[in-house]
C-alpha cells in the first residue's frame, strides 16, 4: 500500500505540520530539501524522490511532541514507522541521516539506532552531503563551514561536538563522494 510519504509533496507536509514553531529548524529543513533537489544527479532517477522525501523528513525527530528519547534521528524514525506505511528505506534514512550512529554511541542509544539497518548508498551519501552544506537557519555552507558551525554551536564535550568530531571523517567522505557523483553527471 503506497504511502503518502512516498512523494516528496506529501513528505513535506508532514515536516511543515511539526517543524515551523522551531524556526530555525524549519528554516534548516527547506533548505535542505531543496539542497536535496539539487544534489539528486548523483543519486539514480528512480531514487530522487525518496531523496527529497527524506531530507524533509531529517529533522522531524525535533518536534517536541514526537520526543522520546531525546535524539531526533531515532524520535523520527519511530514516529514515521508509528504512521503505518511508510517506505522503509525512508524510515532507515532518517534514522541513519549525517552519521547519527555516532551520536547514538555517546548518548549510549546505539541499540535503539541499529533496529534501523544503516545502508551505504550514493542515496545516503546525498542526504548527507544536502544536511552537511546546509546551516543551521538555511544557509548554503560548505562542508567545513558546516562542521565548524557545529562545533562552536556545541560546548567541547558535549555529546554533539564529541560526535561531530568523530564522524568528520565519514561525513567529509560522504560529501565527496556525491560532489564526485555530481561531476560525472552529463550536463
Amino acid at each position: 500500500m503506497p504511502s503518502a510519504l512516498d512523494t516528496p509533496q506529501g513528505a513535506a507536509e508532514l515536516a511543515e505540520s511539526l517543524l515551523p514553531p522551531l524556526g530555525n529548524r524549519w528554516l534548516h529543513t527547506q533548505a535542505v530539501a531543496a539542497r536535496a533537489r539539487e544534489v539528486s544527479a548523483a543519486v539514480s532517477a528512480d531514487e530522487r524522490d525518496l531523496l527529497v522525501a527524506a531530507a524533509w523528513l531529517h529533522d522531524i525527530g525535533y518536534a517536541p511532541e514526537l520526543r522520546d528519547t531525546g535524539f531526533h534521528p531515532v524520535d523520527g524514525a519511530r514516529h514515521l514507522e508509528s504512521l503505518g506505511a511508510p517506505p522503509d528505506r525512508l524510515v532507515r534514512l532518517v534514522a541513519h541521516h549525517s552519521g547519527a550512529v555516532y551520536e547514538a554511541e555517546q548518548r549510549g542509544l546505539s541499540v535503539e539506532l541499529a533496529v534501523y539497518e544503516r545502508e551505504d548508498s550514493p542515496l545516503l551519501d546525498a542526504l548527507i552531503c544536502a544536511d552537511m552544506t546546509t546551516g543551521p537557519a538555511g544557509q548554503a555552507f560548505d562542508f567545513e563551514q558546516r562542521m565548524d558551525e557545529i562545533l562552536v554551536r556545541y560546548a567541547p564535550g558535549s555529546e554533539v561536538h564529541t560526535a561531530i568530531s568523530n564522524a568528520r571523517p565519514y561525513l567529509r567522505a560522504a560529501v565527496e563522494r556525491t560532489q564526485a557523483r555530481l561531476v560525472d553527471q552529463p550536463m
